[in-house]
């Protein structure tokens, strides 16, 4: 009787999976990850200098300011994000803070609170919300979003062996379900004109633009607007994906992994 093929541990099972994806380049793809990431120091408009992927800064950047008045940052700690937004938003405009895990959110507004000067601070207020059901409670609320979605994260499974011998494809699709449900709730609550950024640190198509495609397939008003691969503040460039940028580290002295795109909801 022929012995059964040995199952594949989760570290191969990891490896197989994102290089079908990536094919050749996996390589070379596999060994940035593993090195150390490109941090910027961000001080516009803070008190203290804060620390934070490249990547992160752009996809921030990313979503338009200009003329905004309500804005939410759906998923925001630990915080980053949110301080580049505050740092730079239209004076008199505010700006929702949001985190729904208890600690994490602890932690979101410490980072404020040290980071933002006191009168950017008191336009700045912090929520704990399950953001996914946040279109049950009001909607056509906020003019800008910046949804930074919870994703596989494959850096940081990488550099933790126990968590990368229990990895399955299976983490994927679950969390493209979650990254949907909280995409289609920003999408309800963003008053149209408005417009969202989404953004990962994933490196599937399917938590990507796989999520963008189904927004636009459901939603008639939604469009994508196109964003250039070279950053005009010079931090990373990027490379197009069918509806964003996706910066990757390998190309990018260890930027991201970053994916972000520019959603625009139509009146």
């Amino acid at each position: 009787m022929a012995k059964k093929d040995k199952k594949l541990s989760g570290a191969e099972l990891f490896d197989a999976y994102y290089s079908e994806l990536y094919g050749e380049r996996w390589n070379s793809l596999k060994a940035a990850l593993l090195g150390d990431p490109c941090q910027c120091g961000y001080s516009h408009n803070l008190l203290k200098t804060y620390y934070l992927d490249t990547g992160s800064v752009r996809a921030a950047k990313a979503l338009p300011l200009e003329g905004a008045e309500q804005i939410a940052d759906f998923c925001a700690a630990p915080g980053g994000k949110s301080l580049v937004i505050a740092s730079t938003m239209p004076g008199g405009a505010t700006l929702v803070s949001n985190e729904r895990s208890r600690d994490r959110k602890t932690r979101l507004q410490k980072v404020l609170d040290e980071h933002l000067p006191e009168e950017t601070r008191s336009r700045v207020s912090v929520s704990g919300f399950d953001a996914s059901c946040w279109c049950n409670h009001e909607r056509e609320a906020y003019d800008r979003i910046l949804l930074d979605a919870p994703c596989s994260s494959e850096r940081h499974v990488m550099a933790d062996l126990k968590y990368l011998a229990l990895w399955t494809p299976a983490r994927v699709r679950n969390l493209a379900v979650a990254q949907w449900a909280l995409l289609s709730s920003a999408f309800l609550v963003l008053k149209s004109g408005g417009y969202m950024v989404y953004s990962t640190c994933a490196l599937a198509y399917a938590e990507n633009d796989g999520v963008i495609k189904k927004l636009l397939k459901k939603y008639e008003g939604a469009s994508v607007v196109s964003l250039p691969e070279i950053d005009p503040d010079g931090l990373c460039n990027g490379e197009k994906t069918e509806f964003g940028i996706h910066v990757l580290p390998d190309k990018q002295n260890g930027a991201g992994p970053l994916y972000f795109a520019l959603i625009h909801k139509e009146f």
